[in-house]
């Protein structure tokens, strides 16, 4: 009679868990491939924002079930978080702040949206950090936030600018959470100790954020207007002219407040000159913030005294809610 095969338990826990290893393997491979180098230039460097803005929330909700069976991969958790704040930026409060002034009800609507994925990229971020630095999400005070922030290295750059930008860029929403706001010395303390690893991060991305951080926050909360240009200066250098960012970043942030309508005028139509080509890798960057230096310049009379403008003011008027 032929005898059956007969596995024993040892037998079927060694298939098992060779299997579970494989199927971690195929988890691990996918998830290196959609965060390698240059996998970010897929998106950044596309033409099209329309096409990237409807692809992103296919995407986002990829990487968060591909995190959600590799918790532990830094790369899937760093995509995961940026890709929220870059999204919550660039395709939720960037079409909300040009939207008519009739249109209130839905712009605020949409800021409301904004700021949540703004704060559920940050949560993901620093469940990053917090692996690598446990407690450090939850650290309080000066000297605990400095203790860990002494730990970190180079390779944590990243995570402390997209965790800093889009908490500060929540709390821009709703200045009355008074939580975010009294986070904001720590946020800011992230991106010393980023800059102090990495200053030359992301083309002068940090210099870009020193600008707006200073000109934007009031003293007591970290804000110093006296060192704005040393950073638009900078940041200019390190994009080598090819990024309109500096500019509109300082017509919007330095020259509405101080009411200066020909720098204005002039930085905006330097960045609307500039080729987004020049730098394919940040092509949809510079895209949209062109998009945004037009509405400026289209809407500089309603930031400015005696900006020269040929707006309608019974339009205007016809507008209001």
């Amino acid at each position: 009679m032929q005898q059956g095969v007969v596995f024993s338990p040892l037998a079927v826990s060694i298939i098992l868990l060779g299997s579970c290893s494989i199927n971690q393997m195929a988890i691990n491979a996918v998830s290196n491939a959609l965060t390698g180098e240059g996998s970010s230039s897929v998106f950044t460097g596309e033409e099209d924002p329309e096409l990237v803005g409807n692809a992103l929330p296919f995407a986002i909700k990829m990487y968060e079930s591909l995190l959600a069976a590799n918790p532990r991969h830094e790369g899937l958790i760093l995509t995961t978080g940026s890709l929220f704040v870059m999204y919550a930026n660039a395709f939720v409060q960037g079409p909300a702040q040009i939207l008519p002034r009739s249109q209130y009800a839905e712009r605020d609507r949409q800021y409301v949206r904004a700021k949540k994925f703004y704060l559920r990229g940050g949560a993901i971020l620093y469940s990053g950090l917090d692996k690598k630095y446990p407690g450090f999400s939850a650290a309080s005070g000066p000297d605990q936030v400095r203790g860990y922030l002494g730990k970190m290295k180079q390779e944590d750059v990243p995570f402390l600018y997209w965790t800093a930008a889009g908490l500060l860029s929540a709390y821009s929403l709703n200045p009355f959470d008074l939580d975010l706001g009294r986070k904001a010395p720590e946020l800011l303390a992230y991106i010393d100790r980023a800059y102090a690893l990495d200053p030359d991060f992301n083309q002068g991305a940090l210099d870009e954020f020193y600008l707006l951080f200073y000109a934007s926050m009031p003293e007591g909360m970290g804000g110093n207007k006296s060192l704005v240009d040393t950073y638009f200066q900078r940041a200019l250098e390190k994009s080598q002219g090819r990024s309109p960012g500096p500019y509109i970043a300082y017509a919007e942030a330095v020259c509405i407040p101080a009411q200066d309508y020909a720098t204005f005028k002039a930085y905006l139509e330097i960045a609307l000159a500039m080729d987004p080509d020049a730098d394919p890798a940040n092509r949809l960057v510079a895209i949209l913030s062109q998009r945004k230096a037009r509405y400026l310049l289209e809407e500089a009379g309603n930031f400015f005294l005696d900006a020269e403008t040929d707006m309608d003011w019974d339009d205007v008027i016809q507008e209001l809610p």
